[in-house]
This record gives C-alpha cells, structure tokens and sequence, in this order.
C-alpha cells in the first residue's frame, strides 16, 4: 500500500522529465528488449539513478583508501558514475540483438508451419494459434500477443504491424508488410506464405556467406599478434640458442 504507489509517484517524475521523443524512444527499446522487469522508461531511469548511487557509495566508502590521492579517487568516481549510467544501456541494446536474432532464427521453420496449416484448411488466426503452441520462444510470445490484441478487438493488420515495429527485426517487417499487401489486394496467403519462407531462407543463407568471407579478416590480428608469435618462438627457439652458444 505504501511501497508501489511511492515507486509509481518517483518513476512519473523520471518521466515527466524527459522529453516526449526520449520518452517514446526509450519505451520502444524496453519493449524491443521484451519489457525487462516491467520497467517503463521512468522505471528504467529511476533503475539508473539507483545503479549510480550505489556505485558511487562505494566508491566514496573504500576508492580514497586504495587511490591515496584525491585525482585516483575522482577517476574511481567518474568511472563509477559512467558504470551506473552506460551498464543498462549496454544491457538492454544486447537484449535487443539477441531477441531479434532469436527472431531471425526462428521466422523461417514459423513460416513453414504457417504454409502447411493455412493450405491443409486452417484460418490463418488458427495457424497462429498452432505456431505459438508448437515453437516457444520471443517470436511466438509476439505472435501470441498479437493474437490477445485481435482478441481485444484490433485488426489483424494492426496487430501484425504493431508487433513488427515492436521487435524490430527487417524480415519480420518484411514478412508483415507482403501479408498486409497480400490483405488489400485479395492475394491467397498461403502463396505468399510460402514465397516468404523462401525469401527468407535465401537472406539467411547470404547473411552465413557474408560471414564466412568476413572470418579470414576477423581471423587476421588473432593470428598476428598471438598466434605467429608463439609460432616463431617455437620454431625459432631453439635456433637461436645454437646460435648464441656458438657465439
């Protein structure tokens, strides 16, 4: 009765002051990331603020004993200040990638599904309800959440499309926008199902070429700097030490 009106009171103050672009760029980045913790965008700042302040205590409680001068401590208190502020930040944007390749990953096998559920005579809202049941993970919780909206009354184009722009991930949008096209002009969904899949296969298999051609560069400095060495002490070693005993 006390604690979450409280928090509710200090997270609306966060909020109230940023800017209404910061405020709507941070909400679609928390739900990007899958809305961590329930956090809104003055939750995830008030989580900021407190990840500061207890950096920054202890820093000030044992950073003067270990620094021994008061420029240590100050870079101490900087660095403490730079962790508790950029940490989340890092965090969410890897939740991000990681949902969206998840995503990714798992659009082609849903696509499949979605083919073979709609041409064996399943409405498409059904062949959704199939696909959720049978593939867990961050693309079926969309789909599923999705399928609640159109529950709750919104079109399925909205709902597909608030959910593309929710996640982020292009072959998602793309996925998306064909079905929405596909709706306005009439279009079978099950070929266009089906020439999405496709579609999309192909993409995943230029994005496995392009990197396998980018390892032999990412391979080079590893190679140069750790690998070679160790090599030519190896090979060299011994050498040398004829070499110097002769001498």
């Amino acid at each position: 009765r006390i604690g979450k009106p409280l928090l509710a009171k200090v997270t609306g103050i966060f909020t109230h002051r940023m800017s209404s672009e910061k405020r709507v760029q941070l909400y679609k980045r928390l739900q990007a990331a899958g809305n961590p913790m329930g956090l809104d965008p003055g939750g995830f700042r008030l989580f900021q603020v407190i990840l500061t302040t207890v950096a920054a205590g202890a820093v000030l409680f044992w950073g003067y004993a270990q620094a021994g001068s008061y420029k240590d401590l100050a870079l101490l208190l900087f660095t403490a200040l730079a962790f508790g502020m950029l940490l989340p930040e890092i965090v969410l944007s890897m939740r991000i990638k990681e949902r969206r390749r998840e995503v990714v990953r798992a659009l082609p096998d849903v696509l499949d599904l979605l083919t073979v559920s709609v041409e064996a005579g399943l409405g498409f809202d059904l062949a959704l309800v199939r696909v959720t049941e049978r593939f867990p993970g961050v693309l079926a919780q969309e789909l599923e959440r999705a399928l609640q909206e159109m529950k709750l009354g919104r079109s399925r184009r909205e709902a597909l499309q608030d959910m593309a722009d929710r996640v982020g991930a292009e072959d998602l949008s793309s996925f998306v926008s064909s079905l929405v096209q596909a709706d306005q002009l009439g279009v079978g969904i099950g070929n266009i199902l089906r020439l999405q899949a496709d579609e999309i296969r192909r993409k995943r298999r230029q994005r496995a070429e392009e990197q396998a051609m980018k390892a032999p560069v990412k391979m080079l400095l590893p190679l140069v700097f750790f690998i070679f060495p160790a090599l030519f002490v190896v090979l060299l070693g011994p050498a040398l030490i004829q070499i110097f005993r002769h001498l």
